[in-house]
């Protein structure tokens, strides 16, 4: 039965691992998953990777970096939305050497991705981007996004231009894990999930934490997300029980 209750379920990692590699989200970069999980992996004195994106082969680069890491042994495998499935998805065919994942923003469930908000704004992005050229986007990403969103994301787009149109077409078209997936992960799992992102709905973590044989579950806004990144690894490694702090008090 998973541990599925957003009360304050402690996870055991199932092995001992010095290495954590963060996967970024779609068309973010290693900076910001940096600032998401190193300072939390810096607390526990676990060596962070953070994975900058291939924009030939996203997800490739992704699995590429996780078994580069895994070949000393195990590791934690972290990700952002994209960076989650694909950290869940590589975790659960390689348990030997995952000592646990943090999977943060999940964005959906299912290779089915006709409904996933995610998939479909990645989609849409890369016709805006090959029909008016990247400062254009940019400029119209600003003006509807939060500041601390429209600076990371124009930081990473202007680094994967002139491929990011190709880039974002291969992440909307990424099957996502499905319940069965889901159901049959070998390896604890802290979801990490906000309370009022539409294109990561609340709703996609609680059925991961609810599916996922050993799994817990921390609830966050995207006010909270914006005013410090660091609040997923923060609340990741600590449901795991490592000696993260938050304002003096112990997490997880």
């Amino acid at each position: 039965m998973a541990l599925n209750s957003p009360e304050r379920v402690r996870l055991k990692p199932s092995s001992s691992a010095r290495v954590a590699v963060a996967l970024p989200g779609t068309g973010s970069d290693a900076e910001f998953a940096r600032s998401a999980f190193g300072p939390a992996c810096a607390a526990a004195g676990l060596e962070l990777i953070a994975v900058e994106p291939d924009p030939l082969g996203v997800v490739a680069s992704y699995r590429a970096a996780l078994e580069a890491a895994a070949s000393t042994g195990p590791i934690f495998a972290t990700g952002i939305s994209l960076g989650a499935a694909v950290a869940l998805e590589w975790a659960a065919e390689h348990p030997g050497s995952t000592a646990g994942v943090i999977a943060a923003l999940p964005a959906w469930t299912g290779t089915d991705t006709a409904d996933c908000p995610a998939a479909l704004s990645a989609a849409f992005t890369a016709r805006q981007l090959r029909a008016d050229g990247l400062d254009a986007v940019v400029e119209r990403m600003r003006a509807t996004s939060p500041r601390w969103l429209g600076d990371t994301l124009a930081r990473s787009w202007r680094a994967q231009w002139p491929l990011l149109p190709s880039a974002l077409e291969e992440v909307a078209g990424y099957p996502w894990p499905g319940t069965g997936r889901l159901a049959t992960a070998g390896i604890p799992v802290a979801v990490v999930a906000a309370t009022d992102d539409a294109v990561h709905p609340i709703e996609v973590g609680e059925q991961w934490a609810r599916l996922l044989p050993t799994a817990a579950l921390r609830r966050i806004t995207l006010d909270e997300l914006g005013d410090d990144p660091a609040i997923l690894g923060r609340l990741g490694f600590a449901a795991f029980g490592f000696p993260v702090v938050d304002g003096g008090e112990p997490l997880g």
